[in-house]
C-alpha cells in the first residue's frame, strides 16, 4: 500500500455498533425509564401533601421531558451532523450558510427561539403558504433541536478537523472520493472524538426542555409551578422537581456512558 504522510495505514473503522447493540441499548434504556418512572410514581405518593396527591401529575410531567429531550436530541443529531459537514465543506456557501445559522441560534436566548416557533413561524408559514401546523409540543420540540443542533454542529466541525490531515491525504491518494474518504475514514474517527460532547449536549437539553414552560408545556418544571403556586408549598415542590431532574439525568447519563464506551471500544 502506498504510504502517505500518516505513518498509520489508513483503513476503514469498523462500525461503532451494530444494529443489534443499538437496538438492545435502546431497549434497556426505555426499560430503565420505565422502571424510573414505576419507582418516582411509587416514592411519590408516599410522600406528604402536596407532594403525594400530585404524585401522577409530576410522574406525567417528566415523560413529558423526556419526550422533549428525545425527539429534540435525535432531531438536533441529525442537523448538527449536515451543518457540521457543512461547516467543514469546501464549498464556500455551505460553509457560509452553516456559519450563519450556528452564529444566530448561539447569539440568541433558547426561551425567544421557543415563543418565536410558536408565535411566529405558524404566520411566516401561513403567508409562505406551507401548509405545516405545529402545536405547542412540536413548536417546542423543533426550537430546543435548532438550538441543540447548533453547538452539536459546532462538536462534530471540531471532532472533523482533529483528524489528522495526513489521513485524509492518504486516503485520496488511494484514490478514494472525498465522500468516501469522509465516510469510511474520517466520520469514524470522530465519532469516537465527539460522542462524550454530545452526550453532555444531551444531559443539558433535558434540563433546558424546562424553557417549554413559557409556551404551556406541561413538562416537569412548569407541572410543579403550578402546584407550588396552588399550595404555597414552595420548598417540598422545589426539592421535589430537583430529585426527579436528578434522577432523569443520572439514568440518561449511565446509558449514554454505557453508548460511549462501546463506541470507544468498537473504534479501537
Amino acid at each position: 500500500m502506498t504510504e502517505g504522510k500518516s505513518s498509520k495505514p489508513v483503513r476503514p473503522l469498523r462500525t461503532p455498533a451494530s444494529g443489534l447493540t443499538l437496538l438492545g441499548w435502546f431497549v434497556g434504556a426505555a426499560a430503565a425509564f420505565y422502571l424510573l418512572f414505576f419507582l418516582i410514581t411509587l416514592v411519590l405518593r408516599r410522600a406528604p401533601a402536596p407532594i403525594g396527591e400530585n404524585a401522577d401529575l409530576f410522574t406525567s410531567a417528566a415523560q413529558t421531558t423526556l419526550y422533549l429531550t428525545l425527539a429534540a436530541g435525535a432531531i438536533g443529531l441529525v442537523i448538527g451532523l449536515i451543518v457540521g459537514l457543512a461547516r467543514t465543506s469546501g464549498f464556500f456557501l455551505f460553509r457560509w450558510l452553516g456559519g450563519i445559522y450556528v452564529w444566530v441560534i448561539r447569539g440568541t436566548p433558547l426561551v425567544l427561539q421557543i415563543v418565536f416557533a410558536y408565535n411566529a413561524l405558524p404566520l411566516i408559514f401561513q403567508a409562505l403558504h406551507i401548509p405545516i401546523q405545529l402545536n405547542d409540543f412540536w413548536s417546542a420540540v423543533l426550537a430546543l433541536a435548532l438550538n441543540v443542533g447548533a453547538y452539536n454542529a459546532e462538536v462534530i466541525r471540531a471532532g472533523i478537523q482533529a483528524v489528522p490531515r495526513g489521513q485524509t491525504e492518504a486516503a485520496r491518494s488511494l484514490g478514494l472520493s472525498g465522500a468516501q474518504t469522509m465516510q469510511s475514514i474520517v466520520l469514524p474517527q470522530a465519532l469516537r472524538i465527539v460522542v462524550p460532547p454530545l452526550v453532555n449536549n444531551l444531559v443539558a437539553l433535558l434540563k433546558d426542555s424546562s424553557l417549554a414552560s413559557v409556551i404551556g408545556i406541561l413538562e416537569l418544571f412548569n407541572q410543579g409551578s403550578r402546584v407550588a403556586s396552588s399550595t404555597f408549598q414552595f420548598v417540598p415542590v422545589y426539592v421535589t422537581l430537583a430529585v426527579v431532574y436528578l434522577a432523569l439525568t443520572t439514568v440518561l447519563t449511565l446509558f449514554t456512558d454505557v453508548l460511549e464506551k462501546r463506541v470507544q471500544v468498537a473504534g479501537r
